[in-house]
C-alpha cells in the first residue's frame, strides 16, 4: 500500500454546498519545498490552497504551521483557507472538537474556535488609512468617485461607494487592475437588505484572482470603518460574488473575530508520486 497526503476542498463562509470561498487544505506532517507549494496551488487552480503541518508544542499547547498560496503568489493572509483549515483539522480529527486552534504564521498568530457549527477566526484588525482615490483604479472599476478611499496594511485598497446597487453592478477591466500596485481593492456599501450591515465585493488580479468568492482578511479592513461609521461592533456582512458568502465581525480592540460556517466536498489525497521527494511518504506493502 502507498502512503499518501491528505487533501480536502472545503467551501468557507458558506451555510451550503457550492457557495461561499472554496478552498484546498493539505495537511502535512512535515516541512514542504515552497516551489512545490506554489506549483501545487497552480494545481489545484482554487483561490487558495492552504498547507497546515504540526508543530512542536509550546508551553500553551499544540499549535500549526499554515501557509497560503494562491496560484501565482504566497499572501500574507487569508481568511477563508484559514476557516477552512480549522474546519478540515476538527472534521479529520486531528484537532479535539472543544479546543481551540493556533496558527503560526507570516501575519503572526492567529487562532481559531467553535461555537456550535460556527467558526470563529481572531486575525489582526486592518484599519484603512484614508488616502487619495487613484484615477486609473477608478478608471478600471468604471466608476468616477467614491466616498471613501484608504489603504491598508497587507496593501489592499478599500473604496467605499455610494450604494449597494452600486457595488453590485461593479464591471472591473482586470487587464488594467493587474497593472495597478497592491494586492487588491475591496469595494463596499451598506446594505440594501436584511440581517447585513455592509456587502462588498474582492477583485485581486494581480495575484491570480479577478473577483475572489468571499474575502475573510478584506474583512479586517471592512469591520474597522463599518464599525465606526454604523456605531456598531458586530456585523454582518455580504459579499456579492457570484458564489456569496457572509461574514460575522465583531471587533475586539486591535483584533477582528471572523465567524462563519465551512463545509466539506470532498476528501481524497495528493499521491506519493506527485510530492517532492522530501515529503514523499515511504511505500510499504502488506
Amino acid at each position: 500500500m502507498t502512503n499518501s497526503v491528505p487533501l480536502l476542498q472545503i467551501d468557507a463562509f458558506a451555510d451550503r454546498p457550492f457557495a461561499g470561498n472554496s478552498a484546498a487544505v493539505c495537511l502535512l506532517e512535515q516541512e514542504t519545498p515552497e516551489a512545490w507549494m506554489q506549483a501545487f496551488a497552480a494545481e489545484m487552480n482554487l483561490a487558495e490552497t492552504a498547507y497546515v503541518r504540526p508543530l512542536p508544542p509550546d508551553d500553551r499547547g499544540k499549535r500549526y504551521e499554515l501557509r497560503w498560496f494562491t496560484p501565482e503568489v504566497e499572501a500574507p493572509l487569508c481568511g477563508h483557507a484559514t476557516l477552512a483549515t480549522a474546519h478540515a483539522l476538527w472534521s479529520e480529527g486531528r484537532a479535539a472538537g472543544g479546543e481551540s486552534i493556533r496558527f503560526v504564521t507570516k501575519s503572526g498568530e492567529l487562532s481559531a474556535a467553535r461555537d456550535g457549527d460556527l467558526i470563529e477566526l481572531d486575525f489582526p484588525a486592518t484599519p484603512a488609512a484614508r488616502c487619495d482615490a487613484d484615477p486609473a483604479l477608478l478608471a478600471a472599476l468604471g466608476i468616477e468617485k467614491v466616498l471613501f478611499a484608504g489603504r491598508t496594511s497587507v496593501e489592499d485598497t478599500l473604496l467605499v461607494l455610494e450604494s449597494a446597487e452600486q457595488v453590485r453592478s461593479l464591471r472591473p477591466d482586470f487587464a488594467r487592475l493587474a497593472k495597478l500596485p497592491g494586492r487588491g481593492v475591496m469595494a463596499t456599501a451598506p446594505s440594501d437588505e436584511e440581517p447585513y450591515d455592509f456587502v462588498s465585493r474582492f477583485f485581486a488580479p494581480a495575484v491570480g484572482i479577478d473577483e475572489d468568492p468571499v474575502t475573510g482578511s478584506a474583512h479586517c479592513g471592512l469591520g474597522p470603518y463599518w464599525a465606526q461609521r454604523l456605531g456598531k461592533q458586530q456585523l454582518v456582512g455580504r459579499q456579492l460574488s457570484r458564489r456569496g458568502g457572509t461574514v460575522r465581525v465583531r471587533l475586539a480592540g486591535d483584533r477582528v473575530k471572523l465567524g462563519g460556517r465551512a463545509i466539506t466536498i470532498f476528501r481524497g489525497s495528493v499521491s506519493a508520486e506527485a510530492l517532492p521527494t522530501e515529503v514523499a511518504p515511504v511505500s510499504r506493502s502488506s
